[in-house]
Formats: structure tokens, C-alpha cells, sequence
């Protein structure tokens, strides 16, 4: 397996590096979590000069990263043709204005050229139903119409399209049909007022169920340029001054004071701390760093006060690259075009041509009035009334299954593409462990202590420690109240813990190694299960006595393991990836049974392992929550975010795990296969229908004295639109 040697530094709580997840080292002194020079954060190395991002109102270095306006019109381009016009208005509010419009145009024309019971007419009404309905094409049809000008501006149509098509027909056939009435109404000339009226009025609320169903455009990189701050503390040679982080220079010396974010990417040149890298790596323990220690850009600052260089700004920072890098997956992403996309581009041509062809036969065989007529007749048909609402009322019973099963869906792709996943990729901290680094276990080896009393001397040595050991046993002594003795003579043992003095008893917390040189035994029985999920071993001695043994680390989720089972019982491939040093990763993979996982990764490393499995054909769905998961969580053909992750995370998936359980996973994958199946039952029926009616319309049967009635392709097309709703409330997810 490859492996990727990301050294998190040595941690030598325990001898056995295979046991030590982390290879922690519970020297207080020299505590390097993550080695950062291993890191190759070398980000003047990356040639991304060139990237154009605004981070949220900082020039930095004169990019450009307008979030609001970064080709959004590319990067989600999935949503039934409502893709290409997010910026084209509100949808609710269209709808309900242009019920109001066409509620009159409704009851005033007939359908068709049928009147229906609760139809009638007075002198005039042809006028009142001509404004109302003129109205209504260019304040209803405008996101219509504006999307057809984008999908053939990029000779790429779809439903927009087909929509735009089938209203401008009705709309200006109708004017024509208006015309020729007034000038000889012994000739009445049918016309599409009413196809008009319900057409715009049901495309708009197919949409409007679409987007209050599914969260729409992303605000990652917007999420990212948040994690700066908008001013930093800059040493002179006088004092210091307080400056814009536009001002910032490669080369400066900023103040950073504790609980303050990183400005930029640098290194420590005085002080020390332990730095909170959670945001931009997904891994949940503090990170020690000392003078020559690199930090990175957007990372909190502990509790103490460091002064640092900086090494990168701008395109050169390492928030910067992740956010190429998101940008970059998203746009390509975005070029996936949808099933309702595929079949209304289908039905564009099919009714284009079928149209024209009409319309020259019937000029040939009749006259011009008979062969507009027949043409009208089949564009009006093959408007796209049930395919309109075909996806959207799937996608809104979806959207509710799934949220009832710890699942927010963010874009509807995933439920079309969810079924042919064969390859899931976790990230490994916050996705099959809990993310935290706390105490899994105190095991006493005396009955001469409470595990109280235990906790209290621990506390003694630790309480003014802040690196992870000390706060996660800090954690456990205020979850359970309480309070430390009070030591004296504290002392840091270089590579082997802490000492000190309480109530006139010597205390020491040690690692593994020192208690085998010590030739200290105990049962080994006691840590075995400990040593195999990669814990962190302390040993308490007091006078030189073994009192208790601490197993601290950051847990495997108890649901873990029976989810990759299940993964692998459905024939999809699991794939750990962690940031984690090689050995540390094989510990929790061959625990979990999990045969293919990378470790010691960077952001760039996960991107380039799920782009690696995507060029081998595999349909890859990525599970991540941390910053350096964003950009392989766009790039995934699913990227899935755990709901208790960063926002960047969340912002750059498709889908969010609400309950950061990752067994809700199988219901995503359960959900995305029932839901691709009422998808394409609903395009049947929502577009079937058109096999059949725009033949007949075009007049294909006319020799023998069949010809569609555009009264009966009106009956046909509401019962598919009954049809594709009654099938869609039928959606069910079976456990």
C-alpha cells in the first residue's frame, strides 16, 4: 500500500510505535504533534501565482476572489435547468405573482380551444386575457427564456430550452391568433393563452419545490477567505503597529496573541504554544509548536503569545491553494449534466424537428393556416408540463426521506449518481472516529485509589500543561468535577514525561519505555485492546508504584466497523485517508478491516488519490470534515460531509451527514437507488407520453383519418402530470 510518509513527529507515550496512533511522545518540553517541517507546506514552491480569489474584501497580493460573482454560473449546473439561471429571480415569488396573473387567463380562455365548465367570457375578456398573459410571458418567462439564451449560448439545450421554446410558441401564436380574430372573427383562429398560463405557472413551481428541497450554490471559498483575519499585530523596529493583512509582506514579523488566528502562513521565530490546526486539517489534537515550527494560515492560536515570519501571502498560502483547488473540482464537476437535462434536450430536437417536418408536409398537402396550426400544435404539446414537475416532486420526497435519516441534501446529482457508487473514501478522523482526543480509559493497578483520587494527581502535574495528553486529561477532570491537587517541583523528563511533589509524595506520569527500563510489570492484558486501536499509553507512579495506567486517543466510532462490513457486503470498495503518519493509519485500517488506505496526506494528496480513482472509471463518493478535505469533496463524484465538521467542509458537499453517523451512509447509498428509480419511472411517464402525441400531432396518421385533437393531447398531458405526482409520493425507503 502506498505510503505516503507524513511523520506526525514521534510522541513516545509508548514504546510501540504500531500501538501509538499518533507515536506521541509525552516529552513536555519537546511535544511536536505534527512535525510541520514534514509537511512540505513549501507553498512557494506551488506555481499558483496566477490563482484569481478575493479573500473576502483582503487583497491579497491583488488577487481576485470575488466569491460572490467566481463563475457560480459554472459551478452548479445541475439543477434541471434552474442551473443556469439561479441568479434570474426569486422563484417563490415568481410563482405566486404569476398565479395571480394566470388564475384570469385560466378562466377567461379556453384550453385548447375547449371550454371547460368553470370557463366564461365577456365583452372584452380577450383584451383583459392579452395584457394578463403578456405580462405573465415576460415577468414569468423571463428565468425561462434567460436560461434558453445561456444553454444555447453553449450549444448545450435542455429544459430551459424547451420551456422557453414552448411559451414563446404559445405566447406568439397566440398574439397571431388574437390578430386574426379581431380582424375576422367569422374565422376563429385557436389559441395557446391557456397552455401559456399553466405552463410558466408549473415550471415555476417544479423549480420552487426544487430549491426549497435542496440547499443551492456553494459559499466555500467564501467560507475559506472568513478563516483570516482583517488585521494583524506587525513588529518594528520602534514598537509595533496594527495594519490591514492586505499590508502584509513576505519576509514581516507579526504578534500573534493567544486564541488569535494565524494571519498567514509562517514560522515561529520566539515564543511557544500549542496551535489549532482542527479547521484546516480535520485532525482533532492540538499541535505543539516551538521556535522554527511552521504555522498555517487560518490555524487558532493557543494560549500562548508567538511571534512569527511570514513565509506566504496571497496565492502563495496554503488557504489560498486549497481554494484553487475546490474551485477548480466544483467547475469540473459542474459539467455533469442531469438526467431531466439529458431527456429534455432529447425532447427539444425530437420536437424541433418533428415541428418543421410537420409544418412543410401539411404546407405541401394543405394550406399555411392548416400547417402552422399542426406545427403549433406540436411544440405546444411537447412542452414539458410533467417532466417540469417529473424530478422536483422526486426530489422533494427525497430530500425529506433523507433528512428523517440524518442526511441533508445539498445537491440533487447525488441522488441520480448515488446508485453507481462502487468506492467510498473516508477521511479517517471525525468520519470513523469521534474526533476528539480525550481519555478512553483510566485503568487503576491499585485498590489503594479512587479513580477520583487517581484523576486528582494526574491533574496535579498536568493542570498547567497545553499540549493534547494534558488537555485531554484536563477534560476528564472537569467532566467529572474534579479538582487537582496542588504539586510542586514540577519538572519535564526529557523523552520520558513529567515529575513532581504532591503532599510530600514523588508523582511521575511516564511512557511505556521508561516503565520497561524501570522493569515495572503489570498485566499486559490490560492495554492489549488499547495497543490495537493505536491509544496513547501514560503510566501514573507514585513512590515509584504503579497506580494507574491512562489510554488516551481519538476514538474509532463504535458503528465503524459494522459500516465497512456493510460497505463491503454491497460491493463498494472503502478507502481510509488520513493525515496521520503511515503506521498510525495501518493500526486503525487493519482494526476496522478496512484493505486500502493512504496516510501522511496534505490536502493535495487526498484530491489527487480520489482524481486518481476517478480516472480508473470509479464512481467515488469522498467522506470528509475537515478544510484539507474540501477540494477531494468537490472533486468525488459525492462528496459527503460530516454535519460536526468545518464549514468549508459541509459547504464544498453534496450531501451532510446531520448526525456524523457514518451508517447513515448505507441510507444515502439505500436512498439514491430507490430515488433513481422513480426518477427515470417519472420521465416516462412525464415525457412518454410525447412518443406518442407529438406523431400524432405532427399528423403521421392522417392518411387514415387519425389526427391528434389538441383537446385530447391536453387531457393526455395533465394525466401525466397526476400521474408523475402520485408516483412520486409513492417513493419509499425500505430498511
Amino acid at each position: 500500500m502506498k505510503n505516503m510518509n507524513h511523520d506526525h513527529a514521534q510522541h513516545d507515550h509508548s514504546e510501540h510505535s504500531m500501538h501509538d496512533m499518533e507515536n506521541m511522545d509525552h516529552d513536555h518540553s519537546e511535544h511536536e504533534m505534527h512535525d510541520m517541517h514534514n509537511m512540505n507546506h513549501d507553498h512557494a514552491n506551488h506555481d499558483m501565482n496566477n490563482m484569481n480569489h478575493d479573500h473576502a474584501n483582503h487583497d491579497m497580493n491583488n488577487m481576485n476572489h470575488n466569491h460572490a460573482q467566481h463563475d457560480m454560473k459554472h459551478m452548479d449546473h445541475d439543477m434541471s435547468g434552474m442551473d443556469h439561471s439561479m441568479h434570474m429571480g426569486n422563484f417563490k415569488q415568481k410563482f405566486w405573482l404569476s398565479l395571480v396573473l394566470a388564475i384570469p387567463i385560466i378562466i377567461l380562455s379556453p384550453m385548447m380551444g375547449i371550454s371547460l365548465p368553470f370557463q366564461f367570457t365577456f365583452p372584452g375578456s380577450s383584451w383583459v386575457v392579452l395584457i394578463l398573459a403578456t405580462i405573465l410571458f415576460i415577468y414569468g418567462g423571463q428565468p425561462f427564456l434567460s436560461g434558453a439564451k445561456m444553454e444555447l449560448s453553449m450549444k448545450n439545450p435542455g429544459m430551459m430550452t424547451l420551456i422557453a421554446m414552448g411559451i414563446s410558441v404559445s405566447y406568439v401564436y397566440s398574439l397571431y391568433a388574437f390578430v386574426m380574430n379581431l380582424m375576422a372573427p367569422q374565422q376563429h383562429v385557436m389559441d395557446f393563452f391557456w397552455e401559456l398560463a399553466t405552463l410558466i405557472v408549473i415550471m415555476l413551481l417544479g423549480h420552487w419545490i426544487e430549491m426549497n428541497a435542496v440547499t443551492n450554490a456553494s459559499s466555500a471559498l467564501k467560507k475559506l477567505a472568513e478563516l483570516l483575519p482583517d488585521s494583524v499585530v506587525r513588529l518594528t523596529k520602534t514598537g509595533e503597529e496594527k495594519i490591514s493583512l492586505t499590508e502584509v509582506a513576505k519576509g514581516d514579523q507579526l504578534k500573534v496573541l493567544a486564541g488569535d488566528k494565524m494571519p498567514t502562513d509562517g514560522v515561529v521565530i520566539s515564543g511557544n504554544t500549542t496551535v489549532d490546526e482542527s479547521a484546516i486539517t480535520g485532525e482533532a489534537k492540538g499541535v505543539k509548536k516551538n521556535s522554527g515550527d511552521k504555522v498555517i494560515g487560518g490555524s487558532v492560536n493557543g494560549q500562548g503569545t508567538i511571534t512569527i515570519e511570514v513565509s506566504a501571502t496571497g496565492a502563495e498560502g496554503y488557504l489560498a491553494q486549497v481554494m484553487e483547488l475546490v474551485r477548480r473540482a466544483q467547475q469540473e464537476k459542474s459539467r455533469l449534466e442531469s438526467l431531466s437535462d439529458r431527456v429534455a434536450k432529447w425532447l427539444f430536437y425530437v420536437a424541433l424537428i418533428a415541428g418543421i417536418a410537420a409544418f412543410l408536409v401539411w404546407l405541401l398537402v394543405a394550406d399555411l393556416s392548416t400547417a402552422l396550426e399542426r406545427m403549433v400544435t406540436v411544440f405546444v404539446i411537447a412542452c414539458p408540463h410533467a417532466l417540469g414537475l417529473a424530478i422536483p416532486l422526486v426530489v422533494a420526497r427525497s430530500t425529506s426521506i433523507a433528512a428523517q435519516n440524518g442526511l441533508l441534501l445539498k445537491k440533487r446529482s447525488a441522488l441520480e449518481t448515488g446508485e453507481a457508487i462502487d468506492t467510498v473514501v473516508l477521511d479517517k478522523t471525525g468520519t470513523l472516529t469521534a474526533g476528539k482526543f480525550t481519555m478512553q480509559k483510566l485503568i487503576l493497578t491499585s485498590d489503594q485509589l479512587s479513580e477520583d483520587e487517581t484523576l486528582a494527581f494526574l491533574g496535579a502535574l498536568e493542570q498547567d500543561g497545553n499540549h493534547p495528553i494534558a488537555i485531554g486529561m484536563m477534560n476528564e477532570l472537569k467532566n467529572r468535577n474534579v479538582t487537582p491537587h496542588k504539586a510542586s517541583e514540577v519538572a519535564n523528563l526529557s523523552g520520558i514525561g513529567l515529575s513532581g511533589t504532591v503532599d510530600g509524595k514523588k508523582v511521575e506520569i511516564i511512557n511505556e519505555k521508561e516503565l520497561d527500563k524501570r522493569q515495572i510489570t503489570f498485566d499486559e492484558k490490560l492495554i492489549t485492546d488499547f495497543k490495537q486501536k493505536g491509544s496513547t499509553l501514560s503510566f501514573l507512579l507514585i513512590d515509584g508504584k504503579l497506580m494507574a495506567i491512562v489510554a488516551l486517543g481519538d476514538e474509532i466510532k463504535p458503528e465503524a466497523k459494522t459500516f465497512i462490513k456493510a460497505l463491503k457486503e454491497r460491493n463498494i470498495t472503502p478507502v481510509m485517508l488520513t493525515g496521520d503518519n503511515e503506521q498510525a493509519a495501518k493500526v486503525v485500517s487493519e482494526f476496522l478491516g478496512i484493505d486500502e488506505y493512504f496516510g501522511g496526506l496534505l490536502p493535495q494528496d487526498k484530491e489527487k488519490i480520489v482524481s486518481k480513482y476517478i480516472s480508473e472509471g470509479k464512481k467515488v463518493m469522498m467522506v470528509g470534515d475537515g478544510i484539507n478535505d474540501a477540494p477531494s469533496l468537490a472533486k468525488a463524484t459525492i462528496g459527503m460531509a460530516i454535519g460536526a465538521g468545518t464549514d468549508i467542509a459541509i459547504e464544498s458537499a453534496d450531501v451532510v451527514l446531520t448526525n456524523s453517523n457514518p451508517e447513515d451512509i448505507l441510507h444515502f447509498l439505500d436512498l439514491a437507488k430507490v430515488t433513481k428509480r422513480k426518477m427515470i419511472q417519472n420521465l416516462w411517464w412525464g415525457a412518454g407520453y410525447n412518443i406518442i402525441t407529438i406523431p400524432l400531432a405532427a399528423g403521421v396518421l392522417a392518411p387514415i383519418g387519425i389526427i391528434l385533437s389538441p383537446a385530447v393531447g391536453a387531457v393526455l398531458m395533465s394525466l401525466s402530470t397526476v400521474v408523475v405526482a402520485i408516483n412520486a409520493m409513492l417513493l419509499r425507503l425500505k430498511k
